[in-house]
């Protein structure tokens, strides 16, 4: 598979919010386990901090992750962000594993409304339920939100559902 296109360097730069799809090495499920999970999500809220990002909803999936961050900061690059939170964890996994966590690169996709932020937030927790692994996103532990709270999040999704 090739690498997403990417557009100049500046369109990653600013107060943006982003849509992001990152991929296991070769969708091996590696974040079917509760400890991966944890330590993954760790390096990311860390990196997050230090970068000038909120995650405003993630998802793990057994085999790749989803996540919406928001950038808090003029000078937050996206770029940089995803790069650190990928390296940090991957190389923490490698460490404990002997196995390489992340596919090269990722896909994103530039938020470019508030409108659209609900629908997404929606989509992401959602994920597991259309993927069959739960009948509701409320039995499925590996989402959340730097920002809000479970609860917040399950009434954007029913308010989603009944639009």
């Amino acid at each position: 598979m090739g690498r997403p296109h990417r557009t100049i360097s500046e369109c990653y730069v600013g107060f943006r919010c982003y849509y992001l799809t990152i991929c296991t090495h070769e969708r091996h499920p590696f974040f079917t386990n509760p400890e991966t999970v944890t330590k993954v999500l760790s390096h990311f809220l860390r990196v997050s901090a230090d970068e000038g990002f909120e995650i405003v909803a993630y998802c793990f999936m057994p085999d790749h992750l989803h996540v919406i961050v928001a950038a808090t900061h003029l000078t937050a690059d996206l770029q940089r962000f995803v790069r650190l939170a990928k390296q940090r964890s991957g190389f923490e996994f490698t460490r404990a594993t002997g196995r390489r966590l992340w596919q090269d690169s990722y896909f994103d996709r530039v938020v470019r409304s508030d409108q659209a932020l609900p629908t997404l937030v929606a989509y992401v927790v959602d994920n597991p339920r259309r993927a069959g692994l739960v009948e509701t996103p409320a039995e499925y532990a590996y989402w959340g939100s730097q920002v809000y709270s479970r609860e917040q999040i399950l009434e954007f999704v029913a308010a989603e559902r009944r639009v």
